[in-house]
This record gives C-alpha cells, sequence and structure tokens, in this order.
C-alpha cells in the first residue's frame, strides 16, 4: 500500500502542478489567430480538461490510501464509513473536501466550450482556469508539514503557499511551451513562430521572478522543517532536500543557459538562426521539464517524511565548521585573512562576467578558481572534528534533577581523573598521558552536547567508554559537564545587570509549594522575571523579611521570588515562623536538585540568581544589603529589547 499511495500522490500533485502552469502558459502567450497558434492553444485546454479529472481520480485514491493507513487495514480504503471519518474528522479531510471541491468546479468549467471571440471574454476564461487552479493548488499548504510547524505555523503556510504555486507557474507551464517551440519550429507552424518567441520571451521574465519566489519560499520552509545544519546532512528529510536543490540548480543552469544564449537568437533570420534556436530552446525546456519532474517525485517522498526538525540528526561526516574552532588556532588568522579576500575577488569576477559579455568566460572560470582556492584556504580552520552524534538533541531537558544525577555520576566514575570541580586535577591526573582536560576551560563550550555524549559513550584517548551505563544516565552527565561550563561563564556576571547578550542558560527545576501543584522555573518565560534565592536560616532571616516587605512593589513590576531552604527542609515554611508575612514561593519538594545545581553558580550559605523573561541568567549576589540594586536591575531588564529567543529544553 505503500508504494501505490507514493505513486497516487505523485500522479496527484504532479496533475495539479500542470494543471496550473498549462492555464498560466496560455495567458502568458496571449491570444491570437494563427492556425497553428490555435491548433496549440486547443491542445493545452484539452491536456487541462485531462489533467483536472486525473487529479480528481488519483485524489480519490491518496483519501483511501490515507484511510487505510489511519486505520492500519488495506479494506478501509474502499470502505464508505471509513473514507468518511478521514474526510470530515481529520485536518487532512478537510483540506481534501476544499481541493477536490474546487477542482470538481474547475472541471465541470473546462468542460464548457465558450464563445471567447471577444477578448474580454478569452481573458475571464483564462484568468478563471488560472485562479480556480491555483486556489485548488494552494490549499495543498493548508494539509502538509507546515500546518503543524509551532510557533509561527501561519508564515510557513504562507511560505508554502508562495512556493506551491511558483513551482506550479514555473515547472506546469513547461510541458506547454515545449509543444509550443517545437510546432513553431517546423515549417508547417511558421505562422506562430512570432506568437511562440513572444510567448518565450514572457515565460522567461516570469519566470525569473518565480525562480527568486521559489528560492525565498524555499529558504523560509527549510528554516521551519529542517532548522539546522545537523539535521540538512545527518536526516533523511534533509538528505532529500538536498537532492531536490541538486535538481533545482541543474534546471535552473539550463534555464540560464537558455535565457542567455538561445533566447536572444529566436528573432534572427528563420531558417538559419530562428527555428534552429527555437529547436534548441525546446531540447532546454525540455531538460528543465524532466528535472522538474524529479523534483515532483522528491517533494512527494518529503511529504510523507518527519521534518528533519523531529528526526534524530545522524553526522555523516568527521568535520563540522564552527566559529569558535578559530579561537583555539589562532596561527590561522593569516590563512582566513588572506583566504577571504582572495575569495571576494573571486566574487568579484564572478560578479563582472555577468556584466562584461566580451571577457565573460575568462572572467567566469578565473574567479571561480579565485573563489574556490580562498574557500580552500579560509575555510579548514574553521573545521573541527564530528561524531554522528554531534547534532543530535539531548533526551534528557537540561534540568536540576538530571544535573544533580549526572553530579552524583561524576563523583563516582569521573572526578578521580578529572577532580572534583572538573579541572583536570584528580589523584589520578598525573599518571595519565595525556592530562584530563579542564572541562571548565573555554574549548569545551566549543563542542556540541552530542560530542559530549560519543565521548562518554565510546571513550577518547586515555579515557574509558562508559556506553554500559543507560542513555539517560550519560545525557545527564552532559548536562552536569554543561551546568560546569556555564557556571564558569557566571563568574563574569556580577551584582548588576549588563546589556550585552544573553547566553547563559538559567537550569530549568521544578518545585512544589506545600501541597499545591508542582510548577517549573520555565512556566513564568514570557511572563516573569524570577530571582531565585538560596537561603539558610536564621542568617537569611532579615533578607527574606526585606524581601517579603518589597514584594508588592516588586510584583507588579513583574518580578516573582522563589526562596528555596539550603538544607532542603520539606517543612520549610513551618520553619520561617510567623516573623514575616512571606507571600511568594518557598519550596518544599524539589529543593536539594535546585540546591546542587544552582551551588555550582555560587555556592554558599545565601546567594540570588536573577533570571530574565526569556530563560537567561543576567545577575548573581552573594550578600545583597537592601533592595535599590534589584530594583534597578528589574527597571534594566523590563527596558531592554529583547535579542535572543528563550533557551531550548535541551542545551546543544
Amino acid at each position: 500500500m505503500t508504494e501505490l499511495g507514493l505513486v497516487a500522490r505523485f500522479v496527484h500533485l504532479s496533475a495539479s502542478i500542470l494543471v496550473v502552469g498549462s492555464a498560466a502558459m496560455l495567458v502568458l502567450a496571449g491570444r491570437s489567430d494563427r492556425a497553428t497558434a490555435l491548433a496549440w492553444q486547443s491542445r493545452v485546454e484539452a491536456l487541462t480538461r485531462a489533467l483536472v479529472w486525473l487529479a480528481l481520480a488519483f485524489g480519490v485514491v491518496v483519501l483511501g490510501h490515507q484511510a487505510a493507513t489511519l486505520e492500519s487495514r488495506g479494506a478501509a480504503a474502499i470502505e464508505a464509513p471509513a473514507l468518511a471519518r478521514v474526510a470530515l474528522e481529520t485536518r487532512f479531510g478537510h483540506v481534501w473536501l476544499v481541493r477536490h471541491g474546487l477542482l470538481l468546479l474547475l472541471g465541470a468549467f473546462v468542460a464548457f466550450r465558450f464563445d471567447l471571440r471577444r477578448a474580454v471574454d478569452w481573458r475571464a476564461a483564462r484568468g478563471q482556469s488560472v485562479l480556480l487552479a491555483a486556489l485548488a493548488l494552494a490549499a495543498l499548504a493548508a494539509g502538509g508539514h507546515s500546518a503543524a510547524v509551532e510557533p509561527s505555523a501561519a508564515v510557513a503556510i504562507a511560505a508554502d503557499v508562495g512556493h506551491l504555486l511558483a513551482a506550479g507557474v514555473w515547472a506546469g507551464a513547461l510541458p506547454a511551451l515545449v509543444v509550443l517551440l517545437r510546432a513553431a519550429s517546423r515549417d508547417a507552424g511558421a505562422d506562430a513562430r512570432p506568437y511562440a518567441v513572444v510567448a518565450a520571451r514572457r515565460f522567461s521574465r516570469a519566470a525569473l521572478a518565480l525562480v527568486l519566489v521559489l528560492l525565498t519560499s524555499g529558504v523560509v520552509i527549510a528554516a521551519a522543517q529542517v532548522g539546522s545544519v545537523g539535521a540538512l546532512l545527518g536526516t533523511h528529510y534533509g538528505r532529500l532536500l538536498m537532492v531536490k536543490l541538486a535538481l533545482v540548480l541543474v534546471a535552473l543552469t539550463a534555464a540560464t543557459l537558455a535565457r542567455r544564449r538561445v533566447l536572444p537568437a529566436l528573432g534572427g533570420d528563420a531558417a538559419t538562426i530562428g527555428r534552429p534556436s527555437m529547436r534548441r530552446l525546446g531540447r532546454t525546456v525540455l531538460v528543465e521539464a524532466v528535472c522538474a519532474l524529479a523534483i515532483l517525485a522528491v517533494v512527494t517522498l518529503l511529504g510523507v517524511a518527519p521534518p528533519g526538525r523531529h528526526e534524530t540528526p545522524d553526522w555523516p561526516l568527521s568535520f563540522r565548521l564552527a566559529l569558535g574552532a578559530l579561537a583555539d588556532a589562532p596561527d590561522a588568522w593569516p590563512l582566513v585573512l588572506v583566504g577571504s579576500q582572495i575569495a571576494i575577488l573571486g566574487v568579484v569576477a564572478v560578479l563582472c562576467s555577468l556584466v562584461l559579455r566580451a571577457a565573460q568566460l575568462p572572467l567566469l572560470a578565473g574567479g571561480g578558481v579565485l573563489l574556490l582556492a580562498g574557500v580552500a584556504m579560509a575555510v579548514p580552520p574553521f573545521a573541527t572534528d564530528a561524531y554522528p552524534t554531534t547534532y543530535q538533541r539531548p533526551a534528557v531537558p537540561y534540568q536540576a534533577a538530571s544535573i544533580a544525577a549526572g553530579a552524583a555520576l561524576y563523583a563516582r566514575a569521573c572526578a578521580t581523573c578529572h577532580g572534583s570541580s572538573g579541572g583536570g586535577d584528580g589523584p589520578t591526573a598525573r599518571a595519565l598521558s595525556p592530562p584530563p582536560p579542564d572541562l571548565r576551560a573555554h574549548h569545551t563550550a566549543l563542542h556540541t552536547a552530542g560530542d559530549l555524549y560519543w565521548w562518554i559513550t565510546h571513550g577518547r584517548r586515555a579515557m574509558p567508554a562508559f556506553g554500559h551505563l543507560e542513555p539517560e544516565q550519560r545525557w545527564s552527565l552532559v548536562n552536569y559537564l554543561r551546568a560546569l561550563g556555564a557556571a564558569e561563564a557566571a563568574r563574569h556576571l556580577g551584582a548588576v545587570v549588563e546589556s550585552p547578550r544573553p547566553s547563559i542558560v538559567a537550569p530549568d527545576f521544578a518545585f512544589a509549594v506545600g501541597p499545591t501543584a508542582p510548577r517549573a522555573l520555565r512556566d513564568y518565560r514570557g511572563a516573569r522575571i524570577v530571582l531565585v534565592v538560596v537561603y539558610t536560616l536564621p542568617a537569611s532571616r532579615p533578607r527574606l523579611a526585606e524581601l517579603a516587605a518589597r514584594y508588592e512593589t516588586l510584583s507588579p513590576l513583574g518580578v516573582e521570588i522563589i526562596a528555596v531552604p539550603a538544607d532542603g527542609a520539606p517543612d520549610a515554611i513551618k520553619r520561617l515562623g510567623a516573623e514575616s508575612r512571606i507571600f511568594f514561593p518557598v519550596v518544599t519538594d524539589g529543593a536539594p536538585e535546585i540546591v546542587r545545581t544552582y551551588g555550582l553558580f555560587m555556592p554558599g550559605a545565601h546567594a540570588e540568581f536573577l533570571i530574565d523573561r526569556q530563560g537567561y541568567l543576567r545577575a548573581l549576589e552573594a550578600a545583597p544589603r537592601g533592595t535599590d540594586r534589584l530594583l534597578a536591575n528589574v527597571q534594566t531588564l523590563n527596558e531592554e529589547r529583547v535579542v535572543v529567543a528563550p533557551p531550548s529544553e535541551h542545551v546543544h
């Protein structure tokens, strides 16, 4: 059933695209009273009618395949109740009903023979066909992957609509244009040669704009469905997208050659230049059409494949490019500088070749050589080792519970070599060659969470493999190592909020206050600034009383305070007593993990962590005096522009 479903989707999509393109090609070519042109128009009209009914027929097959897939039984494909459930109770079915209603309307419209002798009637009829076909094709976007994109589904659907319509007009018009060029290139079709030349030139101008729409919308769709270089090369969806891009480049190359070399010659002498050029143009357009057909096959596979964003990437290369890699190779800066300048010269030469036709080939060839040489010099210093798991998303969220579990594993299995704080100074470190690295150093942050997971699983140099641990345990170790690096970076934070781009993610945590429902730090993102206060009684009592007294001022400013007892006492609220009326949350469940995690950033009997609305750590303070500084920090956060997105639940 899977193969049948793919074939049905391919035929249905191809027919829908060709309907739009054929109708659009008639509009682009315009009216004519020449016999050959009229015969061509009649053939395209007949083709359009056949394609509409072909799309309807295979659309029914697609509906049946969807019913069989959803109910996991082949018989559902021909059962009316199963088909009705899919059509009436699913998004796919709703979109299917709308599209096929439009196709039925289009089929009925093109079946009638209208009197089109008047120009206004001709334009109205052709425009109506294009409109109905375009609406039916555009509706596909509402039932595809774009409809599930969060949080910007509307943008993704709009990009998909633009992509579909541009592809429909460009790719769908190619077969009709091939037929016209072949007919006009024969001796018998000489009467339609001027008409074909005008049609080809109009299509060429339109195709230029359509390709720009295709490329722009394609970038938006790729960003929404793939999201990263790792998913582009490391997932089935991403690799299919690369195949599609390669086919598009072949088609664009053929189109560019035709536009620059063949199209200008169409107006030459008919016998020696015009007709031979028209035949060459027809062959070039045929190459574009074949590429378009192959692209539609790839698009069919993309439509049933999970988007790369939702797959686990399996990186196929032994290296990747990272801007931070250059920091560990300062001697490579001259190569990067010289190589980048050579590459820029190559780009300039290529651009000049587009303008200076007299020296076009030498400039193009020389520019290409310079560009490749510059890239070969400038890019290698940015290369760093990569592994199959390099771009994998951690299976365990970056949360205090995971970090605390990773800390316990680290103390048992890693501290003897790497040291209790990750400095590479454990008791057995001196006996190892090379010595263990400092896990808090800058170079560690250059590696992805997937890199760390690979090393933990398979070992590295003198480090043994820990593949016997459960995957969740290995990811918890990764989260702990990430927290160590973040804690080292947090040493540059002070008690005052500064404006640079925030980068230190505040580890998420779950907590409960008495018998109330559990909450999480991430619940406040986008809504409140959070002050996490780790306190110890009785030393912290005056500070808690001070915060309680100013809570009525802080809360309207968008601040929430979460008090965490350093000893993790479940009766923390009772221990505070009634000396100060505290209305902010006091953690009674989850405190040990929070204290263990946030103690990496600032150990001590009392510590306060200011976290902005996006979820980034912005200020640390151990012994605050008064609330004036806190109020000033809150004002700064309330006034600053948001320059970064909220961090992912999984730190990469």
